[in-house]
């Protein structure tokens, strides 16, 4: 059994600097599928990560042994932390595991966008890790996470997004399960990538390599550079499906959650609203900048860094990439060169928690 198996894996909350250990759901067998069975029945490895047999894990989990935890509901959300207050259905017509992950919140008023129209954020309730794809950057993914050519898919974009800035968004299953967009922006591109469902549990993730690039995944290039636009280039989304994620349902809706429709190229987009739908499980959201053109929150960066952060992605690749949980439409970065200060975003943030 590795080191990375036998850890926990903790995160960071924004804003208090607390660490917290993450629950990880089916971690033993995840832990069993990803080592012994990878290693020695490949052939099962692949028919368990295929799409046919994700759909019926999704199955099994969310609507047959997880609905028998759920009855009544109400211990099992307050053990996870979800909110009832900020959904928009009632809670007894959250009665189903698919109803509670695929909840609506009000999230004008529970997620309120941050000051300053050049503000970029984050697509997801998520835990992020952030950084520079440039080769001798400390956050350098090749190999790890993701290689830039298979996640993007289409060599048409390839230049555009070499030595990209990436935030790298992780969904757990407790979360909210929309993705909202990051940016203001004209749809130069978007297209689906056929490929695999393998897990987004940390544990996974540092066994496959580049499994965010293998993945069945939805990319929407982003043109902002217009008026009305954020001004920082061309924005790759990438929605990654994964183990027990069937669907990534495109469903852009301007206000609220009302009259949801598909993603076109030439379509604009507003900043901040819903544009789809993880469905439901744990999953992973992707954004990639062109070079130099935005600068991330110093929180994240501050937090990642820290070491004392058990985490497994730190364990499994050998460089300091603690997440920080942050919520949707939440600052992740700014444009470079921006008047407006990240750190004034932050000034509650406690760095004595790193100590």
């Amino acid at each position: 059994m590795s080191r990375v198996s036998e850890s926990p894996h903790q995160y960071i909350l924004r804003g208090s600097g607390r660490v917290l250990d993450e629950e990880l759901y089916w971690d033993r067998v995840i832990g069993f599928l990803y080592g012994r069975v990878r290693e020695e029945a490949p052939a099962l490895f692949r028919a368990v990560t295929g799409s046919r047999m994700t759909g019926i894990l999704g199955f099994l989990n969310y609507d047959f042994f997880l609905g028998g935890r759920l009855t009544g509901g109400a211990k099992f959300l307050r053990r996870m932390g979800v909110d009832l207050s900020e959904c928009l259905e009632p809670p007894e017509q959250l009665n189903t595991p698919r109803r509670i992950f695929q909840r609506k919140i009000r999230y004008e008023s529970c997620r309120p966008l941050p000051e300053g129209s050049d503000a970029i954020v984050s697509p997801a309730d998520a835990r992020v890790i952030v950084g520079s794809c440039a080769r001798y950057s400390a956050f350098y993914l090749k190999g790890k996470l993701f290689t830039l050519e298979e996640l993007l898919g289409r060599e048409s974009w390839l230049d555009r997004f070499r030595e990209c800035d990436a935030a790298v968004c992780r969904l757990t299953p407790e979360l909210y399960h929309y993705n909202h967009t990051p940016v203001a922006g004209r749809v130069a591109d978007i297209y689906e990538l056929a490929g695999e469902y393998n897990s987004c549990n940390p544990r996974a993730v540092v066994e496959v390599a580049t499994p965010y690039s293998r993945n069945r995944r939805t990319v929407t290039i982003i043109d902002t550079d217009f008026p009305g636009g954020s001004r920082v280039g061309m924005v790759a989304m990438i929605e990654v499906a994964a183990l027990m994620i069937g669907v990534v349902e495109q469903c852009y809706s301007e206000e609220g959650y009302g009259a949801p429709r598909r993603v076109t190229v030439g379509m604009t987009l507003q900043k901040g609203v819903p544009k789809s739908l993880f469905r439901p499980g744990s999953s992973t959201t992707i954004l990639l900048f062109q070079k130099g053109r935005v600068e991330f929150s110093d929180d994240l960066l501050f937090n990642q860094r820290r070491r004392e952060v058990r985490s497994r992605f730190t364990l499994g690749f050998g460089l300091p990439l603690a997440e920080t949980q942050v919520t949707v439409r939440s600052l992740i970065a700014r444009p470079l060169g921006s008047k407006s200060s990240s750190n004034a975003d932050f000034s509650y943030y406690d760095e004595r928690s790193s100590r």
